[in-house]
């Protein structure tokens, strides 16, 4: 009929993977997380550290950008998708213990794989463990020496592990385009969900 428009086909096809809300979580807590691993880069390596200078305003940097850490999942359980998603990241079933036995051709996953389900799971508590050291270690006054010293041999060698842990996850999605765009966009290709995700329930 004259005067309608038919979506595009292009756009019609793909499939709703992620909500808006689900989509900002994610870029707020990736901004974050880079402003507090690039501030402690510039704390702790010295040819950083010269360069950048001002070090009084790196460090309260540093610690306000871990403590709003926390802002953008207490916002994001006021969404529905959000919170179904934590539920499913929460699951470890018998497809995600044969996903991580057999081969990259043989697995199947749901929604999200059992490789995303353990780096979720690990970045939450390291996140978590780095707060707590860091408050102790900001607040000097919360526990005695011994445990400031503790907290300080934690909070850095944890730092240099989650530091480790994100680029092989910001590798993992530089080598898949489409998981890149499902995450920008919010919608995926019908073949390459079928491909990466076969048991998800769209």
């Amino acid at each position: 009929m004259a005067g309608t428009t038919s979506p595009r086909p292009e756009v019609a096809s793909r499939v709703r993977r992620f909500s808006p809300a689900q989509r900002w979580v994610h870029r707020v807590t990736a901004l974050l997380m880079g402003v507090c691993v690039a501030t402690a880069a510039c704390l702790y390596v010295p040819q950083l550290a010269e360069l950048v200078g001002r070090r009084a305003l790196v460090v309260t940097v540093h610690e306000w950008s871990g403590l709003l850490l926390l802002a953008p999942f207490l916002a994001g359980l006021a969404s529905r998708a959000f919170r179904g998603d934590l539920r499913l990241l929460n699951r470890f079933g018998p497809h995600d213990r044969a996903w991580l036995r057999r081969g990259t051709a043989r697995r199947q996953a749901g929604k999200f794989n059992a490789g995303q389900k353990l780096y979720a799971g690990w970045i939450a508590g390291a996140a978590l463990v780095m707060l707590g050291t860091g408050l102790l270690m900001w607040f000097t006054d919360l526990a005695p020496l011994a445990w400031r010293t503790g907290s300080t041999f934690v909070h850095d060698w944890l730092a240099l592990a989650v530091g480790v842990v994100i680029a092989g996850h910001v590798g993992m999605a530089w080598a898949d385009p489409e998981a890149r765009r499902g995450m920008r966009t919010g919608s995926v290709d019908p073949g390459w969900a079928e491909q990466k995700h076969s048991l998800w329930r769209r």
